[in-house]
């Protein structure tokens, strides 16, 4: 049973940080193939005697419903937005997480506060306040980010939803009338911001444009020593690739776009 450290500020809620589960961390745009990678990291390690929870953006119990309504008016102020999804975190975190986390459970993540502080950073938010918000979050295991081109990533969203997302493409920064460019523009902003955190915190970085079988792979590799799992064949792991004309790992379309782990709220 391992002492798992905080960001900074203890939380208050957790008087014995010593858990014997792990915290790994998928990050990456929306789009990057994250709920994809996480289903099939799910299968894999339940193969192998893990029990897995999973965790994201907007699924507490407490706010997401509230959260996800507020968003829908697009008034939102920047601050507001920011403690909306906080508040949403540190729900999951006490009584989600952390349980998980004491029972032996992995707990993947589809997002963490890397993506709450990028988004919040480029949104103009001051840098000393937004470490201090999430100072109380437990530092994860590992942590996995997928690079993906702002161009794949247009492409994997059309692919999904035929339109863009408001809040994905920085509408609200006024960084142009034409949502195609805000959302290019507002994605080159968030990934200058993740190559700063990926030298502060030392997070992995994955190439998001690579297929489904090759992205899934490297990630079972990674942690796999890191769980002490022997993987058989390294060069061709059991994956079995959603079915239909986006899938990825298949020649004509190299990544997919997220699709909602079943059985989980839908993710960003």
């Amino acid at each position: 049973m391992k002492e798992k450290i905080f960001f900074g500020r203890h939380l208050p809620e957790v008087r014995e940080p010593k858990f014997a589960g792990k915290l790994f961390v998928i990050e990456g745009a929306d789009g990057s193939g994250r709920s994809t990678q996480i289903g099939l990291l799910s299968q894999w390690l339940e193969a192998n005697g893990y029990a897995v929870r999973h965790m994201g953006l907007r699924r507490s119990n407490l706010v997401s419903e509230e959260l996800e309504e507020a968003k829908q008016g697009n008034v939102l102020t920047h601050t507001t937005m920011s403690l909306f999804y906080a508040t949403d975190f540190f729900d999951q975190l006490v009584h989600e997480i952390v349980p998980a986390l004491r029972a032996g459970l992995i707990v993947l993540a589809d997002r963490y506060i890397y993506t709450l502080m990028a988004r919040d950073l480029v949104r103009g938010a001051d840098r000393a306040w937004t470490r201090n918000l999430y100072s109380p979050a437990l530092v994860p295991d590992a942590v996995f980010y997928f690079r993906v081109t702002a161009a794949r990533l247009v492409e994997r969203n059309f692919q999904k939803n035929s339109t863009l997302d408001y809040w994905e493409s920085g509408m609200d920064l006024g960084l142009s009338r034409d949502m195609f460019s805000s959302f290019m523009q507002f994605q080159r902003l968030l990934e200058a911001e993740f190559q700063k955190m990926q030298k502060e915190f030392g997070f992995e970085v994955i190439n998001g444009n690579s297929r489904v079988d090759t992205i899934q792979r490297e990630l079972r590799k990674k942690i796999g020593r890191l769980l002490n799992i022997g993987i058989v064949d390294q060069q061709k792991p059991a994956v079995v690739v959603p079915d239909g004309p986006s899938a990825a790992g298949s020649p004509a379309a190299p990544g997919t776009p997220d699709d909602p782990t079943p059985g989980d709220a839908p993710v960003e």
